[in-house]
């Protein structure tokens, strides 16, 4: 799976370095764990099905994604996030290391990435990733950016 993401990333024009770790990167407190990153800056990579067909959003790793935006983002009725195997076929990577990389799918981008010189995506399986400016890796992927961010509930007094 690496070598995909290294293709793709060639084919994008994009210089990264896809880093295989010794430790797990499958999740967001992994990966940040892994490179000594905020969980903010950890580019996670989620699959939704928006009306029967396979989309991807790229959101900071600080919060969850809200799926009526997406709804809103995509101009759909209905969407859900996809099942492990439909997430393997859409994009050809396994849950855990979901690559923004060489999926060729609709892509909503977290503008709350744009926060940060560099943010951490995974590289196609669960030990690896790449760091990119968020801001090329949403040009690259002619990604819209877009609030995605799930509204914090009200905080007790």
């Amino acid at each position: 799976m690496k070598d995909k993401v290294i293709q793709a990333a060639r084919e994008l024009g994009l210089e990264v370095e896809v880093r295989t770790l010794d430790a797990p990167t499958r999740t967001v407190a992994e990966a940040a764990a892994a490179v000594g990153a905020d969980e903010a800056q950890i580019a996670k990579t989620l699959v939704f099905v928006a009306d029967g067909d396979p989309v991807m959003v790229v959101a900071s790793g600080a919060h969850r994604v809200d799926p009526d935006l997406l709804a809103d983002v995509f101009d759909v009725a209905q969407i859900r996030q996809a099942s492990s195997e439909e997430v393997r076929v859409a994009t050809g990577y396994p849950i855990g290391g979901v690559s923004p990389l060489g999926c060729h799918l609709p892509i909503a981008f977290d503008e709350t990435l744009l926060e940060y010189d560099r943010v951490f995506a995974a590289g196609g399986d669960g030990n690896t990733l790449f760091e990119v400016d968020p801001r090329t890796l949403a040009d690259v992927l002619h990604a819209r950016v877009v609030q995605v961010a799930a509204s914090s509930p009200p905080r007790a007094a």
